[in-house]
């Protein structure tokens, strides 16, 4: 049995499913466990189960940048890290403590009775049920669904990831990422009127980077309305 939380649910397709010995007598009829409707039932309670609102410790995210040799301790300035990563046409970063693992697209398994259409599903990482939500949607804009890749890196292929606070965790795919930065407060910029209202609110600042300017999102924000969509 494994508990999320206040919820508790039967993760079976890694003890007698799939991911187990294979030894469920449902797999004759249903072959693969995302087929059986058990598995449905676990990711239909999972969705129900609100992300709470935490403190995120921030001591994590911030560090002394390399200075030359011999400068003063006053005049260095703390950076604070971000990966940094590409959805469409928007570069958008999050600090760096909140994700647990990228990795690579799999399919999403939609589940009927969804309504926000920020919420694409479940998708399973490791054996765990985790809800996938499209932070296009949730931020106001179109997803690009056919750009030209960015040959800045060699990490422009599409990629889940795996954000958490606390215990809770949340998936959301992305069509590049770029890797760790860390940037430094002083380069930090008011966002653009031009952005929509949603953008806005979960934009903390946008720093420039490489040509392009990057969102650098606010964590209390964006999983304030991962709450809300989940509702």
């Amino acid at each position: 049995m494994r508990e999320h939380r206040d919820i508790v649910f039967d993760d079976c397709w890694n003890r007698i499913g799939v991911r187990g010995d294979s030894s469920c007598e449902r797999l004759a009829e249903y072959v693969r466990c995302l087929n059986c409707p058990v598995f449905e039932v676990a990711a239909a309670k999972l969705l129900d189960q609100p992300v709470p609102l935490v403190e995120l410790p921030r001591h994590d995210a911030r560090a002394t940048p390399a200075t030359p040799r011999g400068t003063p301790a006053s005049q260095r300035e703390a950076t604070e890290s971000f990966l940094v990563f590409r959805i469409g046409g928007e570069w958008l970063a999050l600090p760096t403590p909140i994700f647990r693992r990228i990795v690579q697209t799999r399919t999403v398994h939609t589940l009927p009775h969804r309504q926000h259409r920020a919420v694409l599903g479940v998708v399973n990482v490791q054996g765990q049920l985790l809800v996938c939500l499209s932070l296009a949607h949730l931020l106001g804009f179109e997803p690009q669904t056919a750009g030209a890749r960015d040959d800045r890196t060699r990490l422009d292929l599409p990629r889940l990831l795996v954000v958490a606070r606390d215990e809770e965790h949340a998936v959301f795919p992305v069509d590049q990422v770029d890797g760790v930065q860390r940037f430094a407060p002083s380069t930090f910029c008011a966002p653009p009127a031009t952005l929509s209202q949603s953008a806005a609110l979960h934009t903390r600042a946008v720093v420039p980077w490489r040509g392009v300017s990057v969102g650098l999102l606010d964590t209390d924000a964006l999983f304030d309305t991962l709450n809300r969509s989940l509702g």
